[in-house]
């Protein structure tokens, strides 16, 4: 059942405003090290953010021990940001879970009663959707399919490969990672997005799974005094804003 109106807590934009326009990337950190309980509170908003089927493709290996986190620093390029923050969080797209998240989805449905129409989408219809089958095949099959299918009407394309889940679970991770940086902003600290690492020695120093992928790499903490580079700027809104 959805959430009454009167139920829902009064919003800010104001606010809002103050921790959007206030985060930066920070390039330098102070050693301060942030509490748990703050880490927590800000993953724990970051696994709200929306995302595909409600299936939270995602995983967060969070390096708050110094030597563990020196090794990532070195692994990040020596970044400063990397070498100064005190916790690194690498934000893992997960392509292989969408099979066991359904069964949770169902067997952690928070009502009372699970309706027909989420037991058939999570038995029947994820399957469909998100399985490639070996080898590929049945990925290959139900592009077909879908191509022939939306000659007549629409119909969802994709994703067909081992690349377009990529693509499908790294879309629901990002929105997962903003949560995690305004939340980390909210309570007073501040991040880097990093995409500058070598992968494989993430992948190794982290015993990361198989099918796991290294979206970023997130550098947080107290932002040094000389740590926000240069001023903000972004294009005019025109270039990417467009009303029909």
């Amino acid at each position: 059942m959805n959430a009454p109106l009167k139920d829902l807590p009064a919003a800010n934009p104001e606010e809002f405003r103050k921790v959007v326009e206030s985060r930066r990337s920070i390039r330098r950190f102070t050693n301060t090290a942030i509490p748990h309980d703050i880490l927590d509170d800000c993953l724990d908003l970051a696994m709200l953010a929306p995302n595909s089927s409600n299936l939270q493709p995602w995983e967060f290996f969070v390096v708050t021990t110094p030597a563990l986190r020196q090794k990532l620093a070195r692994a990040c390029l020596n970044q400063n940001a990397a070498r100064t923050a005190p916790a690194l969080i690498a934000i893992v797209v997960r392509t292989d879970t969408w099979a066991e998240h359904s069964r949770l989805a169902i067997q952690q449905w928070p009502e009372e009663s699970l309706p027909g129409i989420v037991r058939t989408y999570y038995q029947r219809f994820a399957p469909l959707q998100y399985a490639l089958g070996p080898l590929g095949l049945f990925g290959l099959a139900k592009k077909g399919i879908g191509l022939v299918a939306g000659l007549a009407r629409p119909v969802p394309r994709g994703p067909y490969s081992a690349s377009e889940m990529k693509i499908w679970a790294t879309k629901s991770t990002a929105l997962a990672a903003e949560n995690l940086m305004l939340a980390l902003r909210a309570h007073g600290y501040d991040s880097c997005p990093m995409e500058g690492f070598d992968e494989c020695r993430v992948r190794k120093l982290l015993k990361l799974p198989r099918k796991g992928l290294v979206t970023m790499i997130l550098a947080a903490g107290k932002r040094a005094e000389n740590g926000v580079y240069h001023q903000q700027y972004r294009f005019e809104r025109e270039r990417f804003v467009h009303y029909l």
